[in-house]
């Protein structure tokens, strides 16, 4: 049968079909929202068992979704719901930066980067993992997908300078510095991803479902999650090399030769090339607008929006030669990601606009009403459920699309701050990747090269998901109220 696998696809079938035709819908819930439900149930299970790839499963989605007329009775608007994903800016807004994130690897700046902040702070381990830290920081704001920044740009030099160290799994000796480096490259990941809506692809989700929650009464711009994350993030960066340092020292302390391997990759590499130039002043334009810098200083006419910005970033290296449309094409990941993204969107979309969304986290909301906590302790208990049964998916977009618009509901529900419980929320979403060697997609490719012990791995994964989720609620929290967040 090809890619297809089996079992987890019967399961997914099968409970799809039970839902739809032997359990009956709740009180208060119309039979479509039960049947799209059904569709949706089945669709996530059918992500978390990987029975397709997750594009080709969006399409079947789409497809039932069309057949089965669950958003409308007439065919034509139930094509038209099906595909109304496809018209969401936001997800033209993670396919373009993805686009625009390959001129990275094409052009080498991502290395560049890398190494630059080695030759910096690398004369010590611990050095080199904050120089890993801060290059991933640096290019995340223009990397939605964080697998192909932790997993296909930082990762690379990480080995590289482990194998330069004669630290390597298949001698034995990933205790030397490779160990700490590979907890270091993994554990920054999550992190950055939390700290800008364009650093991982499920967030401007998180922002929809937010806006869908408040009635659009919260919209949460790109400069105000940057802002929101910025203190609570940074903190966390500091934190993440000391923390696995403390859990697992390297055996080599102190690497002299380490920046000086970095300056010899800088020297192969020579002076910055044209289409290095054109990405940095891409990547400065780019956040001068996402940050609303022009608009800021001239007034809100001058204010443009986020996708349009990604839009004029990509049209700027097309014209400049940097990228060709050839280039645009190749880029699967991002053509794969507006098919599945679409498609759950608008799944999403219509489960809150068929009422499916309040009818569950009212039913959330009671059952952590009757122990009459506040709702500060409500909102703990929220977070920490949804942030741990993670440990049971294998794609944050799958948890987030499943789960996010419901917990986000009864935390209103429940009398927490709308943009304080968002921003927690969304800051979890993100955090929650720390957690195993399956959580994301950079997990397998940092696990599988072989350092870290699966045991080693998810010991790490615990401690850091205390800490961050620790910072996010307590120096986040804080740091709101200081903005006028809530």
């Amino acid at each position: 049968m090809g890619s297809v696998k089996l079992v987890p696809g019967f399961f997914s079938i099968a409970l799809a079909a039970s839902i739809w035709f032997v359990v009956p819908a709740p009180e208060g819930v119309s039979l479509n929202a039960w049947h799209l439900l059904a569709l949706f149930v089945g669709t996530v299970v059918a992500i978390i068992g990987k029975v397709m790839p997750i594009g080709a499963l969006a399409i079947l989605a789409i497809t039932l979704v069309a057949i089965t007329g669950v958003t409308n009775d007439s065919t034509s608007g139930a094509i038209k719901d099906a595909l109304s994903g496809f018209s969401n800016s936001l997800i033209w807004l993670i396919g373009i930066a993805i686009v625009i994130s390959r001129g990275l690897a094409k052009t080498g700046l991502g290395n560049r980067i890398g190494y630059y902040f080695i030759t910096l702070f690398g004369k010590k381990t611990i050095g080199i993992g904050y120089s890993l830290a801060l290059a991933e920081l640096v290019i995340a704001p223009v990397t939605p997908s964080n697998t192909a920044r932790g997993g296909g740009i930082i990762h690379p030099i990480m080995k590289s300078i482990a194998s330069s160290f004669g630290s390597s799994p298949e001698e034995g000796t990933s205790r030397k510095i490779g160990h700490y480096l590979a907890l270091v490259n993994y554990h920054i990941n999550p992190i950055t991803s939390a700290m800008f809506i364009t650093a991982t692809a499920p967030n401007p989700l998180i922002v929809k479902l937010i806006a869908d929650a408040t009635g659009a009464s919260i919209s949460i711009s790109w400069g105000a999650w940057a802002l929101a994350a910025l203190l609570p993030g940074l903190v966390c960066i500091a934190l993440v090399p000391l923390v696995i340092y403390g859990i697992y020292p390297p055996e080599i302390k102190t690497t002299p030769d380490a920046s000086d391997y970095a300056k010899s990759k800088l020297a192969e590499m020579g002076s910055m090339s044209y289409g290095e130039k054109v990405m940095v002043a891409v990547f400065a334009l780019l956040l001068l607008l996402w940050a609303g810098v022009p608009a800021m200083f001239f007034g809100a006419e001058f204010a443009v929006n986020t996708t349009a910005v990604a839009f004029l970033g990509l049209s700027v290296l097309l014209v400049t030669g940097v990228l060709s449309w050839e280039d645009v094409l190749k880029e699967k990941s991002a053509w794969d990601t507006v098919v599945w993204f679409s498609a759950l969107v608008m799944m999403a979309t219509f489960l809150n606009k068929l009422g499916l969304v309040h009818w569950f986290s009212t039913v959330v909301q009671s059952n952590i009403e009757q122990f009459h906590l506040s709702w500060g302790v409500s909102v703990v208990i929220l977070v920490v459920v949804y942030f741990y049964v993670h440990y049971f998916f294998a794609s944050t977009t799958a948890h987030i699309t499943a789960m996010f618009a419901a917990f986000y509901a009864a935390g209103l529900a429940l009398g927490a701050p709308p943009l304080f419980l968002g921003l927690l929320l969304a800051g979890a979403s993100s955090l929650m990747m720390s957690l195993t060697h399956y959580a994301t997609g950079t997990s397998p490719i940092i696990f599988g090269s072989g350092y870290v012990s699966m045991e080693d791995w998810w010991i790490v994964g615990f401690i850091m998901s205390l800490v961050n989720l620790a910072v996010w609620g307590i120096v986040g929290g804080l740091w709101w109220k200081g903005l006028g967040y809530w």
